[in-house]
C-alpha cells in the first residue's frame, strides 16, 4: 500500500522526512492504523514542519525538534486558529505531533520533555447526537423514493439500514466485499486499528441488502466491493453523506442527522431498551468502556426531556 508520505516532500531536512516515513510505516504495520489515520497524521506533522520552516527561516532538522519550545507550539496552534481550524482539529494535530515525538524518542532520534508536557486546547466533553427512533425509521423509509434509478435507491437504503441496524461506521460498511455473502445472522467487520468484530444482522438488514443485490445491474467479482457506485467502483462515503443531507431537507431532520448519527442511534436505542453497556461496547468496537458510557448520559438527557414534557407539574 502506498503511504501518504508518497504524496509530496515535507518542508524538512532529509533526516526528518525519512523519520516521518518510518513513523507512518510503524503506525501502519505495528499499530494497524487506517489509511485515513495515516493521511491525517502526515498532514498534521507536515503542518508543524512547514510552520517551523517559515518561523525559523530554515528547514527543521533533528536539532530543531529537540530544541522545540513551548512558545513554538503555542505560536503554531495560534496560527492554526487564525486559519480557522477549530479546537478539536488543533487537539488532534497536537496529539499526532506528540505521538511522532514519542516514537522518535524511542528510536533515540531526539528527546524533548517540553513537547510531552505541553497541554493543548481543552475540549468540551461532547455527547453523541442520535436521531429519535421515529426520525431514523422515516429516513430509511424515504431513501428509495428519492432516487430515480431503482437499484441506487435500494443500495442507499441497504447502506443506511446497515448503519442503523448493526451500528457500523460508514467506512466499515463501505469496505465490505462480496465475499461476505451470503450474510447470516452475524457479520464480521474490520473497524479502527483493523480490529475485527462480529455484529448482529437483523432480518430487515438482510432483506435490504438482498433487495439491492437483486436490482444491481453491475457485475462484481467475488472479491469486489459489496456496495458499488454508479460506475462500478466502490461506493464513496461522500455520496452516502450527500444522500443523508437530502433526507435532512426533505424530512426536516435535525442538523446532526448524518450517517454517523445512525450509529449513535443504534447504541442509544439499544441502551434505552435495556441493553447491557459492555455488550454495546463490543458491538460498537470501542476499545474503552468510557467511550461507550457517553451514551448513558444521552439516555439520561432524553429521559429528562420526556419527563419534562409528560409530568403534570412540569407543564405549568
Amino acid at each position: 500500500m502506498a503511504r501518504p508520505l508518497d504524496a509530496k516532500p515535507l518542508q524538512a531536512a532529509a533526516e526528518i522526512e525519512t523519520a516521518c516515513g518510518d513513523f507512518l510505516a510503524w503506525l501502519e504495520n505495528e499499530r494497524r492504523a487506517s489509511r485515513h489515520t495515516l493521511a491525517a497524521y502526515r498532514s498534521d506533522i507536515a503542518g508543524l514542519l512547514g510552520f517551523l520552516a517559515e518561523h525559523h527561516g530554515a528547514l527543521p532538522d533533528g536539532m530543531t525538534l529537540a530544541q522545540l519550545g513551548v512558545g513554538d507550539l503555542r505560536a503554531w496552534l495560534a496560527r492554526r486558529q487564525r486559519d480557522g481550524l477549530v479546537a478539536s482539529s488543533n487537539a488532534r494535530a497536537l496529539s499526532a505531533v506528540k505521538s511522532f515525538y514519542r516514537w522518535g524518542e524511542r528510536q533515540k532520534l531526539w528527546a524533548n520533555a517540553r513537547v510531552a508536557a505541553f497541554r493543548g486546547p481543552k475540549l468540551p466533553r461532547s455527547l453523541p447526537k442520535p436521531l429519535t427512533a421515529e426520525d431514523a425509521s422515516a429516513a430509511l423509509d424515504a431513501v428509495t423514493a428519492m432516487e430515480e434509478e431503482p437499484w441506487i435507491g435500494a443500495r442507499d437504503t441497504a447502506v443506511l439500514t446497515l448503519l442503523y441496524g448493526s451500528g457500523l461506521r460508514i467506512d466499515e460498511a463501505l469496505s465490505l466485499d462480496r465475499d461476505a455473502l451470503p450474510i447470516g445472522e452475524t457479520l464480521r467487520v474490520v473497524g479502527k486499528g483493523r480490529k475485527q468484530r462480529d455484529v448482529p444482522v437483523l432480518s430487515v438488514v438482510r432483506d435490504a441488502i438482498d433487495a439491492y443485490l437483486r436490482l444491481c445491474p453491475l457485475p462484481s467479482p467475488k472479491r469486489g466491493p459489496l456496495f458499488l457506485g454508479a460506475r462500478g467502483g466502490r461506493l464513496r462515503a461522500e455520496l452516502v453523506q450527500k444522500r443523508v443531507r437530502q433526507l435532512r431537507v426533505a424530512l426536516g431532520l435535525p442538523d446532526h442527522a448524518t450517517p454517523h448519527a445512525l450509529r449513535h442511534s443504534f447504541a442509544t436505542h439499544l441502551l434505552g431498551a435495556g441493553g447491557d453497556l459492555r455488550a454495546i461496547q463490543e458491538l460498537l468496537g470501542h476499545s474503552s468502556l468510557a467511550t461507550t458510557q457517553r451514551y448513558t448520559a444521552v439516555d439520561a438527557v432524553q429521559l429528562l426531556a420526556v419527563y419534562a414534557r409528560a409530568h403534570p407539574r412540569a407543564k405549568g
